[in-house]
Order: structure tokens, then sequence, then C-alpha cells
């Protein structure tokens, strides 16, 4: 990942309320799109412009050519509050993030945890994470909708791996279930993304708890039943099982490695 601080110049008189709402929509329009990473974003006012640093999966993420129609139009909206586009300036490289995918995957898959701020689809063979602006929208002319299941899995991840209210089981429940609404909606944007990019997609379904590791090792794919999915060895010395008919991959619990 890489650090760009954009600057936003008036070349007008604007009010700090027009500004915001321009700057601020342009923003979550490349959130929308993966251009940029996180949540939060500070933006600051001196001497006559704004500047906000921000997290992209690649230097040359802010590129034209990775643009939505709505970033497009974000664009055009700054005029509207008198600012010029925004110009570039490069920080460096993010010392404490993952390196983006430059690879074409021969398989992928949707991963994520509470700690990741990088993309939730992830090169199969690395496990590094692939710029979502790489692949053709998946809703609507960008990735909003993967952007927001990434964020309702880490909610849940973050409530489970607390541990501090009942609110734990019914967010262990989403994250472990192939019934819950969070597999449900993950599952069919993994089904999207493959039928786009035409590698096969999978999805990661978490998995904790279990009597023992002889169980574990002798569960059934929970989509299909099967039990041919447990692997010889773990892909990327993670996922023990992997259903290619229902295209997930899967873990023995982590209480009994």
């Amino acid at each position: 990942m890489h650090v760009i601080e954009l600057r936003f110049e008036c070349f007008d008189n604007t009010t700090i309320s027009a500004a915001e709402k321009a700057i601020n929509g342009l923003l979550e329009a490349y959130r929308a799109n993966g251009q940029i990473l996180g949540r939060e974003f500070a933006v600051a006012f001196n001497d006559g412009e704004f500047k906000v640093r921000l997290i992209t999966p690649e230097k040359s993420s802010f590129a034209q050519r990775f643009n939505s129609p709505w970033v497009n139009q974000a664009l055009t909206e700054l005029t509207c509050a008198k600012l010029l586009a925004p110009r570039e300036k490069y920080i460096g490289q993010d010392i404490n993030s993952e390196v983006s995918s430059q690879d074409t995957p021969s398989w992928q898959l949707l991963y994520t945890s509470y700690v990741h701020m990088c993309s939730p689809l992830r090169n199969g063979d690395t496990l590094q994470p692939i710029p979502l602006y790489k692949v053709p929208a998946t809703a609507n002319g960008d990735h909003k909708r993967m952007i927001r299941w990434q964020t309702e899995w880490q909610a849940c991840d973050e409530l489970q791996m607390a541990a501090a209210t009942k609110a734990e089981f019914a967010a262990l429940a989403e994250l472990t279930s192939h019934k819950s609404d969070l597999f449900r909606r993950g599952w069919d944007l993994r089904g999207r993304v493959e039928f786009l990019t035409k590698i096969p997609t999978y999805y990661y379904l978490y998995r904790v708890g279990g009597e023992s590791l002889e169980n574990e090792k002798q569960r059934c794919c929970p989509k299909c039943g099967s039990n041919n999915w447990l692997l010889d060895e773990p892909l990327l010395d993670m996922f023990h099982f992997r259903c290619e008919p229902c295209r997930i991959v899967s873990n023995i619990s982590w209480d009994h490695l």
C-alpha cells in the first residue's frame, strides 16, 4: 500500500461547507471503487487549500483509467464548489500494510478480518490483496456492495474477538454459518466476481470451536455435505478445506491447531 496526499485548491470564492461536500463526495466515490482504503479521512484546510492523506492499494490508484462513473461525476462536482482537480503528492510506501498483487491468479478468494484494511479480494496463489478497481464493477458501476460486505464482516469479527458481550455469539454465527445473511451476500458477490473475471473465486468460511481435532478433520462441507474437501496440505498454511463445487474454503478450528 502507498500513502498519497491530495491537494484541492480554490479557483474562486467558495465556502467550507461546499468544499467539504464536494471533497467528501469524491473520497466516498474513491472508497466505493477500491481506490482508497480505510473509513475515516482527515481533510485539513490551510493556506487557501485543502489537503488529505490517503492509503491506496498502488502508486497508480488514482489513474483516470481506474475511475468509476461515480468518481468521474464527483470530480466534475469539484468545479461547482470552486475547486480545481486534486493534485497528487506521493509520500511513500506504507510499511505497516500489505503489497498488492500484480499477477493474474490461478484462483482467488474473498478473505478479510478486522485487522485488515486492504481489498477483501485475494490472490489465491499468494494471498496478496487484489485492488478492486482492477476487477469489473460488481454492482451499479463500482464495488460499494463489496466494501459494505467487508465492513460488516470486520464488525462481526471484532465482536467475536473481543468476546465481551452476548453479541459475540450472534456475530460468530454470521461468520461461521453458511445460512447467515453475511455468507449469502458474500457468496453471491463471490459468484459475481467469478463470472466477471472468469477466474475460480472462493468464499472463506471462518471456523472456530468444535470438539476435537479428529472431529474437525471429519466434518463435511456445510453447503453440499461432501466429505471429500479436506486437503492433504493446507493452502497458504491457512485453509485446510476446499470444496470445488461450492467454491468454499475453510480452516480446521483454530481452537484445535
